[in-house]
C-alpha cells in the first residue's frame, strides 16, 4: 500500500469504527478500516481479567448483529472483544489490522492524507474511531518522585491482584477502573482509595430493580442528557472532564472490603511517600494510577482542537474540515455515547452524514 485513494478511510476498529464501516457498507460506499492490533477486539482483551462491560447483553449489540447471550447477560472483556471479531467477519468488513495511521493531514487539494508504515492513503473523508483520548496513559508529573521500591502500575497495565506487591495498595481515582480496581484489590490487599465522588446509580446491579431502572437510566441518557438541552450540555462537562457516575461497584460494595476510600486528590510525594491534599502520607507497597488518559491526537496534523484538546466537532462531524469525522467520543451526541448501543448510534449518524457528503460531491462533479 505505497499510494492509494479510498472514499472513507476509518481509523481504529472497535465498536465505533466498526459500526461505522457497517453502516456505510449498508449505504453502498466504499471504506477501509484501520486497525494497530494484530486482531480486531484486541483493545478489550488487553483489559483486566475480570473486567465486564456496564451494560447487559441486550444493550451490547451493534445493528445487524444482537449479542449472541441471555438478555440480561453481562458480558466479560473477552466475550465481547470475540463479539467485534465475529460482527467484522460476518459482515466482511475492510479491515486491515497490524496498521497504525502515524499522521493525518491534508493535501492542497483538500484531500486528508494517512500515513501508515506501508504508505499514504488519500481519502475524501476520515473517521477518526480511536476513542475518546487514544490509549497515552496519563500519570501526574511527580510519579517519578516515588520511592523505586514501590510498585506502579497505571489501570492499563493493570490485569490481576497479583501483580500488586505485599503490603498496602493505593489506587488514585475513583472513576470506573478504579472503584473496580479497588474493589479487586481490597480482597487480599489493605486498599486505599483516593478521588472525588461522581455519585451512582440509586440500586445496586444486582438487585432485581436493576431490570426497571436500567432501561429507564439509559433510555435519559439517551433523551435527556443530550448536548441539544441545557441539563445534557451541563453534565457533558462532568463526564468529560470528571467521570460519570458509579455503575457497578457501588459505595457500600467498597465499604463492605473495608476499602478507605479519602474522597480528595492525591497532590504529591513527601519522603518517597505518596501525599493527599489532606496532609496524609500514605505507606503503599502499590500505586495504581487510574487516571486515565490524556488527549493523544498529536498525529491529527489539522487545526481541529479545542484549548482542553477535545476536537471542534458536533456529533462527530467538524464543520471547519469538511469530510473529517470522530465516532466513539465520550458524549458525542448524549450520555449514552459511553455505552456500546450509544456508539453505534452515533456512527451510524456519522456514516449517513458521509454519505449525504459524497452524494453531493458527485452530484457536482456531474454538473461541472
Amino acid at each position: 500500500m505505497s499510494s492509494e485513494h479510498i472514499e472513507t478511510v476509518i481509523i481504529g476498529a472497535g465498536q465505533a469504527g466498526l459500526s461505522t464501516a457497517y453502516h456505510l457498507q449498508q449505504l453502498g460506499r466504499s471504506c477501509v478500516v484501520l486497525a494497530a492490533e494484530s486482531r480486531v477486539g484486541d483493545g478489550w482483551r488487553e483489559q483486566w481479567d475480570s473486567l465486564t462491560l456496564f451494560t447487559p447483553a441486550w444493550a451490547d449489540g451493534l445493528d445487524g448483529m444482537p449479542f449472541p447471550a441471555p438478555r440480561w447477560h453481562t458480558p466479560g472483556k473477552d466475550e465481547f472483544a470475540d463479539y467485534l471479531q465475529a460482527y467484522a467477519t460476518r459482515f466482511r468488513l475492510p479491515v486491515q489490522t497490524s496498521t497504525r495511521a502515524e499522521r493525518l493531514t491534508r493535501s492542497h487539494d483538500d484531500a486528508y492524507l494517512v500515513t501508515t508504515p506501508d504508505g499514504t492513503i488519500k481519502a475524501d473523508n476520515v473517521v477518526v474511531a480511536t476513542g475518546t483520548f487514544g490509549r497515552t496513559p496519563f500519570v501526574p508529573d511527580f510519579a517519578d518522585q516515588l520511592d523505586p521500591g514501590i510498585r506502579q502500575l497505571h489501570s492499563s497495565e493493570y490485569r490481576r491482584p497479583e501483580q500488586l506487591a505485599s503490603g498496602a495498595v493505593l489506587v488514585v481515582g475513583a472513576s470506573h477502573s478504579g472503584c473496580d480496581i479497588a474493589y479487586e484489590a481490597a480482597a487480599t490487599h489493605e486498599t486505599v482509595l483516593v478521588g472525588r465522588d461522581n455519585g451512582q446509580i440509586p440500586i445496586p446491579f444486582t438487585s432485581p430493580l436493576v431490570k426497571v431502572v436500567l432501561p429507564v437510566m439509559l433510555f435519559a441518557f439517551g433523551h435527556v442528557l443530550t448536548r441539544r438541552t441545557p441539563v445534557g450540555r451541563k453534565e457533558m462537562h462532568h463526564f468529560r472532564h470528571g467521570g460519570g457516575p458509579r455503575l457497578r461497584v457501588q459505595t457500600a460494595d467498597l465499604e463492605r472490603r473495608h476499602v478507605d476510600w479519602v474522597r480528595g486528590r492525591m497532590t504529591g510525594v513527601q519522603d518517597g511517600r505518596p501525599v493527599l491534599d489532606n496532609g496524609r502520607s500514605v505507606d503503599a507497597s502499590t500505586v495504581v494510577w487510574c487516571t486515565g488518559f490524556r488527549q493523544a491526537f498529536e498525529w491529527i496534523d489539522l487545526p481541529v482542537f479545542a484549548d482542553d484538546g477535545w476536537p471542534r466537532e458536533l456529533r462527530g462531524v467538524v464543520d471547519e474540515a469538511p469530510g473529517l469525522y470522530f465516532a466513539g467520543l465520550c458524549f458525542q451526541s448524549a450520555a449514552v455515547s459511553m455505552t456500546i448501543h450509544g456508539a453505534g448510534h452515533d456512527a451510524e449518524y456519522v456514516a449517513r452524514h458521509i454519505a449525504a457528503r459524497s452524494r453531493d460531491r458527485a452530484n457536482q462533479a456531474v454538473a461541472v
